[in-house]
C-alpha cells in the first residue's frame, strides 16, 4: 500500500532584502541547508509598491547552481553574459543553468498592479559544477495545464503529472516542478518516488496537505514532506494555489557565498578570484 508522506516541518517565509534593495519574503535559504538538498533556496517576491522592487538585482555572477524564475504577475527584463536578453513576462519561466559561470541581471519592470514572482535555487552535483551554462526561455503558452477530475489545474513546468510533460527537460536530477490551482474542496493526490526530497509552498488560498489535517495551512507557508510515496492534498472553501517541487537528493558537500556555491571554500576562493581577475566565463 502506498504511503502517504506526512509534513516534516512546518513554517512561514520571513521578510528580507536582496539584490539591491528588493523587499522579498524567503521561504528558505543557506540557513536551512542541507534540509532541502538538492534545493538550496526558494525567494517570493511580490509587491504592488515599486519602491519594494525597482532597484531589482543588477549583474551579479553565479556558478555551480541553477536558478528558476517564475513570473505569476509582471515583467522582468534579463540580460546575460551569453548574450541573452528578453522579457520574463506573467506565467512564463526561465530556467538557468549557471554551470561554470555566468554573469547576469534580473531587473523588474514597474506595474500599475502587482508584481510577483518567485526565484529556485538547485544546487548542482560535484560532476556538473563546472558545466556549460545554459538559459532556457519558457512562455506561458509552451507550460502544459493538466486538468483535474475533482475541480482544478495542474501547470506542469519540469517533470510529468498524469501524463502532461512539463517542457523543461534533460535536467540534472530530473526535479518536478508543479503549479496547482484546486477549487473549493478539490482533491490532489500524487506519486512522488522514495527517497525524494519534496516541499510545498502555498500562493493562495488555504488546505490540508495531509489527510485528517486539523488545522488549514495558508499563504506564504512552507512544508517540508518527510520520506514516502505520495502526497494527498485537499483544498478549503476558500481554494487552494501551491507550488509543489520534488527531486533527488545529492548528498554532498555544500560551500556557499553570496551567489555562488561549490563543494569547499578552495573552490570559492577560486571562484570570486577569477571573477575579480576576469577568468570567470569559460565559454
Amino acid at each position: 500500500m502506498a504511503k502517504i508522506r506526512a509534513i516534516d516541518s512546518l513554517s512561514r517565509s520571513r521578510p528580507t532584502i536582496e539584490g539591491a534593495g528588493v523587499r522579498l519574503k524567503r521561504a528558505f535559504g543557506s540557513a536551512d541547508v542541507p534540509r532541502y538538498d538538492p534545493f538550496l533556496l526558494l525567494d517570493d517576491f511580490h509587491s504592488d509598491r515599486p519602491g519594494d522592487y525597482m532597484a531589482g538585482f543588477p549583474w551579479h555572477p553565479h556558478r555551480g547552481i541553477e536558478t528558476v524564475t517564475y513570473m505569476i504577475s509582471g515583467e522582468v527584463e534579463h540580460g546575460d553574459s551569453m548574450e541573452n536578453k528578453g522579457i520574463i513576462q506573467s506565467g512564463e519561466v526561465q530556467w538557468m543553468t549557471a554551470g561554470s559561470g555566468i554573469i547576469h541581471q534580473e531587473m523588474p519592470r514597474r506595474q500599475n498592479g502587482t508584481l510577483w514572482g518567485l526565484q529556485l535555487w538547485v544546487n548542482l552535483p560535484a560532476s556538473h559544477k563546472m558545466m556549460g551554462p545554459r538559459y532556457r526561455d519558457i512562455r506561458a503558452t509552451d507550460i502544459p495545464e493538466c486538468q483535474l477530475d475533482s475541480g482544478g489545474v495542474v501547470k506542469v513546468v519540469a517533470g510529468n503529472y498524469r501524463g502532461c510533460h512539463g517542457p523543461v527537460r534533460d535536467l540534472i536530477g530530473d526535479p518536478e516542478y508543479l503549479d496547482v490551482s484546486l477549487l473549493r474542496a478539490a482533491e490532489f493526490d500524487h506519486p512522488i518516488p522514495k527517497g525524494t526530497k519534496a516541499f510545498a509552498y502555498v500562493l493562495d488560498g488555504e488546505g490540508r496537505f495531509i489527510p485528517g489535517q486539523e488545522k488549514a495551512i495558508s499563504a506564504e507557508s512552507l512544508l517540508l514532506y518527510g520520506d514516502g510515496d505520495k502526497v494527498s492534498i485537499k483544498a478549503e472553501s476558500t481554494g487552494l494555489r501551491f507550488l509543489l517541487i520534488s527531486g533527488r537528493p545529492l548528498r554532498e558537500p555544500v560551500a556557499w557565498r553570496g551567489p555562488i556555491v561549490m563543494n569547499s571554500e578552495e573552490e570559492l576562493d577560486v571562484a570570486f578570484a577569477e571573477y575579480r581577475n576576469g577568468t570567470f566565463i569559460k565559454t
